[in-house]
C-alpha cells in the first residue's frame, strides 16, 4: 500500500490514505466530528432509550458524510430538544445501526436515523441537505417546537 509518498496526489486521496493507515495501526477509530460519539452498541441503547429525541449518523470520512455531520453539528443549537451523535460505520459495534429493517437496501452512507423514545421513526441514507434533514425533524419530533 502507497500512503503519502507521491507530491501529485491530491489532499483528497492522501487524507483517504492516512485514515485508513489510522485505521489500520490503531485497531481503533473514531469519527473527527464536533458531535458525541457512540462507541459500542451497550451505549447506543442507553442513548436511545435514555433519550425522547435522538438522531444518530452512522457514517465514515468521506464526501458523502462530512456535510451530513455539519449540519447535525449546526441544528444542534437549533433543536435543544434532540440529541445528535455520530456512530463510526466500519466499527463492528455499528450493526446496531447496520442490520435495521428500516435500512436494508440502503446503498449509500451516511445512514441517518431518526429515534423517538427509542424506536426508529425515520432512517435516510446518503448525502442530505440542511433543508431536508430539517424537514424531518420537524416533521418527526413535533410534539416540541425548536427555539
Amino acid at each position: 500500500m502507497r500512503l503519502l509518498r507521491d507530491k501529485r496526489e491530491t489532499v483528497k486521496h492522501d487524507f483517504y490514505h492516512l485514515t485508513l493507515y489510522h485505521r489500520i495501526k490503531n485497531k481503533k477509530a473514531m469519527l473527527y466530528t464536533n458531535l458525541k460519539h457512540i462507541e459500542s452498541a451497550v451505549e447506543h441503547a442507553k442513548i436511545i432509550n435514555g433519550n425522547e429525541y435522538v438522531v444518530v449518523v452512522c457514517g465514515r470520512m468521506g464526501p458523502m458524510c462530512i456535510p451530513v455531520y455539519g449540519i447535525a453539528e449546526e441544528l444542534e443549537e437549533e433543536y435543544k430538544h434532540v440529541k445528535f451523535f455520530d456512530l463510526e460505520f466500519d466499527n463492528p459495534e455499528s450493526h446496531v445501526i447496520r442490520n435495521l429493517p428500516e435500512v436494508r437496501g440502503f446503498m449509500e452512507i451516511p445512514f441517518t436515523i431518526y429515534y423517538h423514545h427509542g424506536k426508529v421513526v425515520k432512517a435516510t441514507s446518503g448525502i442530505q441537505t440542511k433543508a431536508q434533514i430539517t424537514a424531518i425533524l420537524n416533521e418527526m419530533f413535533t410534539s416540541i417546537v425548536h427555539a
